[in-house]
């Protein structure tokens, strides 16, 4: 149906039946490489919006969302190992130039310096970092110089967003904010920031399969590690309900001999040797990758939050879709596609797409409701840009 204001919006009716009765999901942790990159790349956005506000009274281009952690090598040991060479991390992008007393690169250093020791438990010279940001196209800036009455989108493409989260999905973000949690660490200190999480649901059956690094100062020996790990899993089964299946380090040897058996770090991070990284290889913006779900492949970290839609559509989305299935209890599970065009202003999307999965037609007056509640929310978008500018949204 059309809007006063032009937008489309599609209502598309599907039975319950069609839900998948098989499901999976993951969340990548504050430590994972790709998560590393992503929590650095919007820590130097948020600072650049910061500092473009103080300078310019409103924020210039810019997008700092190409990031590239390369690993590092160790040597673990129980007890206690080394890191050989130390992990690399490049920060890559575009930005307006700020007044001369202020760097742009100065900025990004610092704010990704205070978010790596204000995330992550690890030494201060672990992490070496790069910052190659240059400024941006001249038809890019345009964006911001034409933008009188609203933010103009600087790119054509899309963002989605569904709600609500199925059973599994809450249970592997339980599962993250425990292994995460103050109480958790003080427990078992030998974790690392470094952990993942897949959920499977098979029917109603449901199975965690999680890898945690382990930091080797904190485990003795490798019965020690065996005795440490089953603790853990037993802790985190207890917390879930002991009827959830929980898997620990699958790739482990049991019982171990030696470090070459298990998973163990010197500092906690698998990439100090182990892996690499980069932004947008992680969870979504609801702390997810869903790939039973309809799913964006944009990084949204480190985008402009004025101006990149795909950052703020995808977020966007996932509002809107909450606010309908909060709003509107009965309506069932709900899915957002939102569609951009570049020059165009960010809160007239040029497609509003809402599928609704339910038992039955939707009626007149829930069809209204649902109209009502999408254009609430696109008025509301320079608040949502606020927001993100503040940090009061996760974007991964």
């Amino acid at each position: 149906m059309k809007t006063e204001t032009n937008i489309a919006i599609t209502t598309i009716v599907l039975s319950e039946k069609s839900l998948l009765q098989a499901e999976i999901c993951k969340h990548k942790g504050i430590g994972h490489p790709d998560s590393i990159c992503d929590g650095v790349a919007e820590a130097a956005s948020q600072a650049l919006c910061r500092a473009y506000l103080a300078a310019y009274g409103v924020v210039q281009h810019h997008n700092v969302d190409k990031a590239l952690l390369i690993g590092g090598e160790s040597e673990p040991r129980f007890g206690g190992g080394k890191i050989r060479i130390p992990i690399r991390l490049i920060i890559c992008g575009r930005a307006t130039p700020l007044p001369a007393r202020q760097n742009v690169k100065t900025v990004i250093q610092d704010a990704a310096h205070a978010y790596l020791q204000r995330n992550l438990h690890i030494p201060g010279d672990l992490i070496e970092l790069e910052v190659a940001v240059r400024s941006g196209s001249a038809d890019l800036q345009q964006v911001f110089s034409k933008a009188q009455t609203g933010a103009i989108a600087n790119d054509t493409s899309f963002g989605v967003g569904y709600a609500p989260l199925s059973e599994l999905e809450q249970m592997v973000l339980e599962v993250a904010e425990l292994m995460k949690s103050t109480p958790f660490r003080a427990m078992y200190p030998v974790s690392g920031d470094d952990y993942k999480i897949m959920g499977k649901r098979l029917g109603v059956e449901m199975e965690f399969i999680l890898a945690l690094a382990f930091v080797d100062r904190h485990v003795a020996s490798a019965k020690a590690y065996d005795e440490i790990k089953l603790d853990i899993r037993r802790s985190i089964a207890s917390h879930l309900g002991n009827s959830c299946s929980v898997r620990l380090n699958t790739l482990d040897s049991f019982p171990a001999h030696t470090e070459k058996d298990v998973y163990l770090t010197v500092s906690g991070l698998s990439g100090e040797h182990g892996d690499d990284g980069q932004v947008g290889r992680g969870n979504r913006v609801n702390g997810l990758i869903t790939p039973s779900r309809t799913m964006s492949l944009e990084g949204a970290a480190g985008k402009n939050p004025v101006s990149h839609v795909g950052k703020i559509y995808n977020v966007l989305a996932h509002e809107m879709a909450e606010a309908l299935s909060v709003q509107l209890p009965d309506i069932g599970h709900v899915s957002v596609q939102l569609l951009s065009a570049i020059g165009m202003p960010v809160n007239r999307p040029q497609l509003v797409n809402v599928e609704i999965i339910r038992e039955g037609k939707l009626t007149p007056a829930l069809q209204k409701e649902v109209q009502r509640i999408s254009l609430e929310r696109l008025a509301n978008i320079d608040h949502l840009s606020r927001r993100l500018i503040e940090g009061r949204i996760r974007v991964f």
